[in-house]
């Protein structure tokens, strides 16, 4: 029986772990609160897209990974419900973090962004983004992103430390089975 899941999504998850944080802080945190005329701003956003786009392409390699390799159990915790709940959660990871991408796309094409981000074209960014129908279930992706990774790091606590199950081995290296 595997107790541990592949080094790949092992790299994977805590490389996404970081990335994932980059991209929430640069967005609530540099490009929420700098004017779209700070020419600083460009850089931010050449940042935070390229962050976005690694998370993506790193996502897509987990989940074929995860499809192709054999995988631990799912966590047991005793409740019917919260072991359904743990894998639903897993799953809603993969959905939400494929909106943020694709909306996050859909902001750049529908702006201009790539090319002024990442081609240089010299045109300004716009006055704003508020009109930017993608960027609503942009920052509604990374609001319920925000909550899964809470409620992530609390259900791998109450394993760890309630339950006493080990279960931060499964997401570390060492012997698979």
């Amino acid at each position: 029986m595997m107790k541990r899941y592949h080094p790949i999504l092992v790299v994977i998850h805590w490389v996404m772990l970081v990335l994932i944080v980059m991209a929430w802080t640069s967005g609530q945190f540099v490009l929420e609160h700098t004017p779209n005329s700070d020419p600083g701003k460009i850089d931010a956003l050449r940042m935070h897209m390229t962050v976005g786009l690694i998370a993506g392409a790193l996502l897509i390699l987990r989940l074929v990974t995860k499809l192709r390799s054999e995988q631990p159990p799912h966590a047991k915790t005793g409740s019917a419900l919260l072991d359904k709940a743990g894998v639903w959660a897993h799953w809603a990871f993969y959905v939400v973090i494929l909106l943020i991408v694709a909306s996050g796309m859909g902001t750049a094409a529908f702006t201009g962004l790539i090319e002024i981000v990442f081609q240089g074209s010299g045109a300004p960014l716009p006055e704003n983004f508020d009109d930017v129908p993608p960027l609503g279930a942009h920052e509604f992706g990374a609001a319920i992103l925000f909550l899964l990774v809470i409620g992530h790091v609390v259900a791998a606590l109450y394993h760890q430390y309630w339950l006493k199950d080990g279960l931060f081995s499964r997401m570390w290296f060492g012997k698979r089975s």
